[in-house]
């Protein structure tokens, strides 16, 4: 059998595919686009999915691709020898065209022939009712005992709860016996029974036939279908000769940066190995994530991101206590080094994803270290097993793995509720399985599906009122032959002004006039590929299925889009050639009253920055720069120097939004911005008006947000911030222009006062620790002070508990002070009662007093409360505790 490289494993099998007739279609980003099912592209076919269900129309009937895929279902199981969240998916699709006898006759002889793997080391399962597979199985000669039946636990592959699904076919390389199982000592192994590892799933053929819905009931698809995957990380274990895809060449240069990193050697310690295969994997995902767009942050895709950053992180720390700098960029550089040829959008982009991981990395070291003081004080106030909700929480808020707090509670004597804390994984799994499930009803879908031969065509770039008829209409029961007034409806028409939602930009509202009722429409947005819904209700009369109608765009609203996408173009390039080509679009939100525009940046944008770009922008403006639009093959705009934006979907022709001017020296057009977009625009920069960005702020880890408002709008916000100006002079009895220096000396004087006030009170702290020293209880030579004092705030009281420490020597010490209406509470108890009085203990029995709680060290606590008027009740319960505790020898 030949030894393939991973290169040579994909060029085998594209190659392969091409010379059958079959498309190429290059990588779906991992986020997918336009489908509501899916946090990420989980499986080959979701790009797909849409061609399946005959929502769209496909590039061709025979499709081939080697697709990206992520799955959050195995996070917790990285760091064995098999489970991946990233992974490459080898697939060939067919869209009504061939089925089961050319999908199994192409998979055998390019597993036999071009692969070079022996033909009596394979073994298939099939559906138990397949009799068709069965028996093209059986004609290219594979033996009756290599033909498993399973039902459809194994054998039948879905797409989700609803969507297009059918009976598999999945093909398993013998590997060989394995140590230790009965099954293979006794010749009865086989796939799936028992899953012992011999058994290698090396490609699954899904013969698409049906579609599930939401009830679970079961209707043919508009065609038969095929579609297969053959795991590219499985297929080089098996091709290579290797024990577990960790053995193959796309993981042993990044397991090789790893140990030199960290001084530790692969396969020497078994701890360590599940360390490594983890930070491995999980940087090889993390890596593709970044470069796809995904940034840090605390829910959907971002949070799974940070959650997989955080665990490699942690893992990190278990082999290189102190490193020198950070550690996971270097991981990542030879991710890209591995991984680039097939993906040279890695190398493109390998600035920003080095900088964003070393940025996470650190803060993470950082929020490591405050668990570990929010676990030291769980652990001071316990006296118990930390509770599953407590070690969630610090799973969950604080990203510390179960197996840290295990440890640290180990050594403190104490265990940890597996079981509570298990609990609260599930309803987190559960909570992440609803968030990837259908959020749009099947039967909307199958309206959708029933309408989807209607091809609506926009013609709003040049107007926005055009003659058209009613092609369908979809209301509450699916789609209706006609709607009264009063009804919701999706209103479909052949062709439309209304610009659908897209690319950022919402849609258009207005009104669709009947010759006997009008319809008031909200918005316009994409149902499914050319088929475009206007989303609105029946204002008056009946419309019908055939009527002639008038579509007409609310023309303000129309032009107050243009304005701010037109806007959001030069906002873009103003950015890059201020911050520098590492930017990045990363969303936006082209309304009629506002723009939004998310951009990949390191750090906060600095004033002079900001006002760099919307100088920037303004200049292009008052340039009154022409904005053209053409049409141009994807490939050929893509090296006219066009951006195209990461995460969106491209045709194969595709829409190029120029705003260029002649050059003044040899008068060759200069463009500024030169974007693929359907959007809507300005036929002139000039018509923006006025651009002001209204703020700028951090919406993730390398993620920053501008917000900005255009034309009268723009106007507007100037004059309320001069009025603003205006009050504020007037106030403070200076010109504008002197406003900030005005300011500046009143904050001067502000702290002066403010110091004067600290000054003062700690006079009176040591006046009053004077009187509590000399009116201090003593039992057996230890000091007891248990007072209400006055203390401006938390510090002030920790101030007053240390000058009574230093003047009494063996003491027990409780203060309670009102800062602002609630009780404060602080315990002190010198090193020789260590073992007798633990003020961490006390503080929270006192806290409880006065209805709140707390807790810290034995030598030093704080606690807070609710209600002021129990200061002296909770005062009296910490005199009996600390008489008690010092009477007790």
């Amino acid at each position: 059998m030949p030894r393939m490289d991973t290169d040579q494993i994909r060029e085998t099998f594209i190659r392969y595919f091409l010379d059958r007739g079959h498309k190429l279609i290059p990588s779906a980003s991992l986020v997918p686009h336009g489908d509501p099912t899916l946090l990420f592209t989980s499986a080959g076919m979701v790009p797909f999915k849409p061609y399946f269900m005959g929502l769209a129309e496909p590039p061709a009937r025979r499709m081939a691709s080697v697709q990206k895929c992520f799955r959050t279902t195995d996070i917790e199981s990285v760091g064995d020898y098999s489970h991946l969240t990233f992974f490459q998916m080898l697939g060939n699709f067919s869209i009504g065209d061939y089925f089961k006898k050319e999908a199994i006759a192409w998979a055998w002889e390019l597993l036999t022939e071009r692969f070079g793997l022996p033909a009596d080391k394979l073994s298939v399962t099939i559906f138990r009712a397949d009799e068709v597979a069965h028996d093209e199985w059986r004609a290219i000669g594979l033996p009756e005992e290599r033909i498993h039946r399973f039902g459809e636990e194994h054998n039948h592959w879905f797409s989700g709860d609803v969507g297009p699904c059918g009976p598999n076919s999945e093909i398993f390389f013998d590997r060989g016996a394995t140590p230790g199982c009965e099954a293979c000592a006794g010749g009865t192994c086989k796939p799936n029974e028992p899953d012992c590892g011999r058994f290698l799933e090396v490609w699954n053929l899904v013969f698409m036939e049906l579609f599930q819905a939401e009830d679970g009931t079961r209707t043919p698809l508009p065609a038969k279908n095929i579609d297969t995957g053959s795991g590219l990380e499985r297929m080089a274990v098996a091709l290579q000769g290797v024990d577990t895809i960790y053995d193959t060449d796309m993981f042993r240069p990044i397991l090789a940066r790893i140990e030199e990193l960290t001084g530790r050697r692969y396969s020497a310690d078994t701890a360590a190995d599940v360390a490594m295969r983890i930070i491995a994997e999980h940087t090889r995902a993390a890596t593709f994530l970044i470069t796809d767009g995904v940034t840090p942050s605390n829910d959907g895709r971002g949070y799974v991101l940070r959650r997989i950053l955080r665990r490699a992180v942690y893992f990190l720390t278990q082999l290189s206590a102190a490193p020198d700098g950070t550690l996971l960029d270097r991981v990542a550089d030879a991710v890209i080094a591995v991984m680039e040829r097939g993906y040279p959008d890695l190398r493109e982009r390998a600035e920003f994803t080095l900088r964003l991981l070393a940025v996470e990395e650190t803060k993470f070291r950082e929020t490591l270290d405050r668990g570990r003081a929010h676990l030291d004080e769980i652990l001071a106030r316990a006296g118990r097993d930390i509770s599953g909700e407590e070690a969630f929480l610090l799973y969950d808020t604080f990203g510390y793995p179960l197996e840290l707090t295990r440890e640290i509670a180990a050594r403190a004597g104490v265990g940890v509720d597996l079981a509570g804390f298990e609990r609260e994984m599930e309803a987190q799994r559960e909570r992440g399985r609803a968030a990837a499930r259908f959020d749009v009803e099947g039967d909307r879908l199958r309206a959708y599906a029933e309408l989807a031969g209607i091809a609506t065509a926009f013609v709003g770039y040049d107007r926005t009122s055009h003659e058209t008829s009613v092609a369908g209409i979809i209301g509450a029961a699916g789609v209706v032959e006609a709607a009264s007034e009063g009804d919701d409806v999706e209103i479909v028409v052949p062709e439309t002004p209304f610009y659908p939602e897209g690319g950022g930009q919402v849609g258009d509202s207005g009104e669709i006039i009947a010759p006997g009722g009008r319809v008031a429409v909200e918005t316009t947005r994409p149902a499914a590929e050319g088929l475009i819904v206007h989303c609105g209700r029946v204002m008056s009369g009946r419309i019908a299925a055939g009527d002639a109608v008038r579509a007409s765009v609310d023309p303000e609203q129309r032009r107050a889009s243009q304005r701010n996408h037109t806007a959001t173009h030069l906002l873009h390039a103003a950015l890059r050639e201020v911050l520098g080509s590492h930017v990045k679009q990363a969303g936006s939100l082209v309304a009629p009253d506002r723009l939004r525009f998310d951009f990949t940046h390191i750090e906060a944008t600095k004033p002079e920055e900001l006002a760099a770009v919307q100088r920037l922008v303004n200049e292009k403006i008052r340039a009154d720069i022409d904005v053209h639009w053409e049409v141009q093959p994807y490939e050929a705009a893509l090296q006219g120097g066009a951006m195209a934006l990461f995460g969106e979907k491209y045709a194969e022709r595709v829409r190029v939004v120029g705003i260029c001017e002649p050059h003044a020296h040899d008068g060759e057009p200069h463009c500024f911005s030169k974007e693929l977009c359907g959007g809507t625009h300005c036929g002139r920069t000039g018509e923006i008006g006025a651009f002001i960005i209204a703020s700028e702020a951090s919406v993730g880890s390398g993620v920053r947000r501008i917000e900005a408002l255009t034309g009268a709008l723009a106007d507007a916000h100037i004059i309320d911030q001069q009025s603003v100006l205006g009050r504020l002079a007037r106030r403070l009895n200076a010109p504008p222009a002197e406003l900030e220096q005005r300011v500046a000396a009143l904050e001067s004087e502000l702290d002066a006062e403010r110091r004067r006030v600290q000054h003062l009170e700690r006079q009176a702290g040591r006046a009053g620790v004077e009187s509590l020293t000399d009116g201090a209880e003593r039992i057996d030579g230890t000091a007891v002070v248990v007072s209400r004092v006055e203390a401006a705030n938390a510090e002030a009281l920790r101030e007053m508990g240390d000058l009574l420490r230093e003047k009494l020597g063996s003491a027990v010490i409780v203060l309670a002070a009102a800062i602002g209406d609630k009780p404060s509470f602080l315990a002190m108890v010198t090193r020789d009662l260590a073992g007798r009085v633990h003020a961490g203990n006390l503080v929270k029995q006192v806290a409880a007093a006065a209805g709140g709680g707390g807790g810290g060290r034995p030598d030093m606590a704080q606690a807070g409360g609710k209600d002021v008027s129990r200061i002296d009740d909770a005062l009296a319960v910490a005199r009996d505790l600390a008489r008690e505790s010092l009477a007790a020898k």
